[in-house]
């Protein structure tokens, strides 16, 4: 099964790895490799997360993020990647 990141989600990525960076060069880096390992756990584990808009979502191991995602026979597609401490308005409208 492919998994592809859509060019928002790519942007959700970019931007928490920017924040994280702010704090520190490596918390940065390793904000990256953490949801990154968390996105290639779905090649695994897709399908069996909560449901929340229509989305599935994952939760992250390590970061408050949630990997909201769907998928077909083929492909698993990414839709957002967003901080779960962000105003539940925010994160419901950018799943409408």
């Amino acid at each position: 099964m492919n998994i592809e990141v859509l060019p928002k989600a790519k942007l959700d990525l970019i931007d928490g790895a920017k924040f994280y960076s702010e704090q520190s060069r490596e918390l940065g880096k390793y904000f990256l490799n953490t949801i990154l390992s968390d996105i290639k756990s779905l090649h695994i584990y897709y399908g069996i997360h909560i449901k929340v808009r229509n989305y599935h979502r994952l939760l992250s191991k390590r970061f408050p993020y949630a990997i909201y995602y769907k998928y077909d026979k083929d492909r698993i597609y990414i839709y957002a990647i967003l901080d779960c401490r962000s105003n539940p308005m925010n994160i419901n409208k950018r799943l409408s």
